[in-house]
């Protein structure tokens, strides 16, 4: 288990994440409300449950996202992994 970060834009009921898994719902939390803040179109924030494994963590002092070693695959356009 691990959280997701959520963005909700104007004009879309819809909510969007990305690749980004923490540990911790504050993590997420904290990460959607980064991105909030730098987005201009972004309506609301959340962190929110998932099955996926953690990926990441935020790095509370200096801001930022630390990356954990993770291996993403490579795939071309007609999705054929390199």
């Amino acid at each position: 288990m691990s959280w997701k970060p959520e963005i909700q834009v104007a004009g879309d009921p819809k909510f969007y994440d990305n690749a980004v898994r923490f540990k911790t719902k504050p993590e997420a939390e904290k990460y959607a409300a980064d991105l909030f803040n730098r987005w201009t179109t972004a309506k609301a924030w959340r962190g929110v449950e998932s099955d996926d494994p953690v990926n990441s963590f935020w790095n509370f002092e200096d801001g930022d996202v630390v990356w954990a070693e993770v291996d993403f695959p490579v795939r071309t356009v007609d999705d054929h992994e390199l």
